[in-house]
């Protein structure tokens, strides 16, 4: 993970260099004009960063690049730090004279200060020098400046399933069908939220809901939308309206030509509406979309699933209990994995195999994607020592596709903002499987100190909380 969070370092270190007071600036001299191009260089890198992280996948040169500019943004990191300690300790001897600290004070006006001047000089000029040698290699990737929206990324899903490819999702599924049968109590736009993290199978479920009969004789009309990262009110009326009338041209219509055409196709009509992989918590958004949905005649007898990933999200969109989506069973994900390494009734052949497979297995806690990722690894592979190999490597350490378990977890760490992507890599140190309560505020209270988030999170709890 260490290479994939560089722009929220550099954008942490641009904010400390602007940041430094002229007091910790006249700690050393002749410096000044090497902070600034350590910043302008810096702000340089940073404009590219997110194109770098993009790219470094297929990359191999690039990913290297971006460890070395890791290791360089650390040690800039901590000749920042080493200005602003030293500026606290000559405060710290100015407010609480003594013997000591007046020897400091008339002794260190000269000696101190012209050694740590000295060394912080020859410690910037080293980092802009190191920075200089990989600026040839940096810029032969020929990486293009972007905003920060890395939170934007468009995934695309479909309405349909076949459902023999899922396994232990049956409950869930009548408990979902069963809740779009009961009746709309309240004005409320009718939205069903259904809520879990990151490959447990949200969207697989609100597509078997979507595809049964029941539900296709209940709503004689229904909608499936993938919202993904970006909710855009005019892209939504646009893709709701396609997806009712593909004739419709909306391309160039206002909002508000656009609210006119959807009620009029949705007036009176009973219809299920699907808004999957919803990422937004902006309350105002969704006001925006919900007061509109409210505006239609018949609104009452149609229903809305949301899938998400964020209670959040849940909760501003619904005022009902959202619909927690659990892990699988140790059973259905051992038939799900099955299912996934081996042709059909292959796997009888191979006793030996399907034990290294329930070890496999017990790794993946519950979460469908991660089984079906290790499973799909596996497919017609029966040398043993691909099994062990795949059982005692880390799931981050294995090769993995698009629609695999570790680029779709990704989404949500993207989602993330810097300071808590930060906390979140730091936090992955600790042993897999430790419990770790988030009230230890001593703990967490160094950790907030490392990461000098006072001025963004309040407590430990809400830091742990809020990852």
């Amino acid at each position: 993970m260490a290479e994939t969070f560089l722009f929220s370092i550099a954008e942490r270190l641009v904010d400390k260099i602007v940041g430094l007071t002229v007091d910790e600036v006249r700690l050393a001299f002749n410096v000044k004009t090497d902070l600034k191009k350590l910043e302008d260089t810096m702000i340089s890198i940073k404009a590219v960063l997110l194109d770098a992280e993009r790219q470094q996948h297929q990359n191999d040169k690039l990913r290297l690049c971006m460890w070395k500019l890791r290791d360089i943004f650390y040690d800039a990191e901590d000749v920042i730090d080493d200005f602003k300690c030293e500026a606290l300790r000559k405060q710290d001897a100015i407010n609480h004279p003594n013997i000591n600290n007046l020897k400091v004070r008339v002794l260190g006006s000269f000696c101190l200060p012209l050694s740590f001047s000295l060394k912080m000089s020859h410690k910037i000029k080293d980092i802009n020098g190191r920075l200089g040698e990989l600026a040839t290699e940096w810029n032969s990737f020929d990486l293009r400046q972007c905003s920060d929206n890395r939170h934007v990324f468009r995934r695309e899903t479909i309405s349909f399933v076949d459902s023999s490819d899922v396994i232990g999702r049956d409950k869930d599924k009548e408990n979902i069908i069963s809740m779009l049968m009961k009746p709309s109590e309240d004005r409320n736009v009718p939205v069903i939220p259904i809520v879990g993290i990151g490959g447990l199978g949200k969207t697989t479920l609100a597509q078997l809901v979507y595809n049964d009969d029941r539900v296709t004789s209940l709503f004689p009309l229904k909608i499936w939308i993938c919202v993904s990262e970006e909710f855009d009110l005019s892209r939504l009326l646009n893709l709701i309206i396609q997806s009712v009338n593909k004739e419709v041209r909306c391309d160039d219509l206002t909002l508000e030509a656009l609210q006119a055409c959807l009620r009029s196709l949705l007036n009176e009509k009973k219809f299920l509406l699907v808004l999957d992989d919803v990422w937004n918590e902006n309350q105002a958004k969704w006001v925006e979309l919900s007061n509109l949905l409210r505006s239609i005649d018949g609104l009452r007898q149609s229903k809305i699933i949301v899938t998400t990933r964020g209670l959040k999200v849940a909760s501003l969109m619904s005022s009902i209990c959202p619909y927690e989506l659990k892990g699988l069973p140790f059973e259905d994900c051992l038939t799900l994995f099955t299912k996934w390494a081996f042709n059909d009734g292959d796997e009888r052949h191979y006793p030996n195999l399907i034990r290294i497979g329930e070890e496999i297995v017990k790794k993946c806690k519950g979460v469908p994607l991660a089984v079906r990722t290790l499973g799909s690894l596996l497919f017609q592979k029966t040398d043993e020592s691909d099994w062990i190999y795949i059982r005692e490597t880390e799931i981050s350490r294995l090769e993995q596709h698009e629609n695999d378990i570790l680029p779709v977890l990704k989404l949500s760490y993207n989602h993330l903002p810097s300071h808590l992507q930060r906390c979140l890599a730091f936090l992955s140190l600790y042993k897999k499987d430790e419990i770790y309560l988030s009230d230890k505020s001593s703990v967490f209270g160094w950790q907030m100190d490392f990461l000098n988030m006072q001025s963004k999170i309040k407590s430990g709890r809400m830091l742990a909380n809020n990852i």
